[in-house]
């Protein structure tokens, strides 16, 4: 394994890792979020979501 290879492989890693850290971070703001709205603005952010993307809910 040369130097070239080697840093790589940590770059590679390391990127991983900061993802998945995002990740974590981002899945956390979701349910924390999701735990503490008000019915109502999940049940409208769901409605709004759906007519969005083009589908029936009605």
């Amino acid at each position: 394994m040369t130097a070239h290879s080697a840093s790589q492989t940590h770059a590679s890693s390391s990127g991983r890792i900061a993802t998945a850290l995002f990740a974590l971070v981002l899945g956390a703001f979701f349910v924390y979020g999701a735990g503490f709205a008000a019915a109502d603005a999940l049940h409208d952010t769901a409605h709004d979501a759906r007519h969005a993307m083009g589908l029936p809910c009605h």
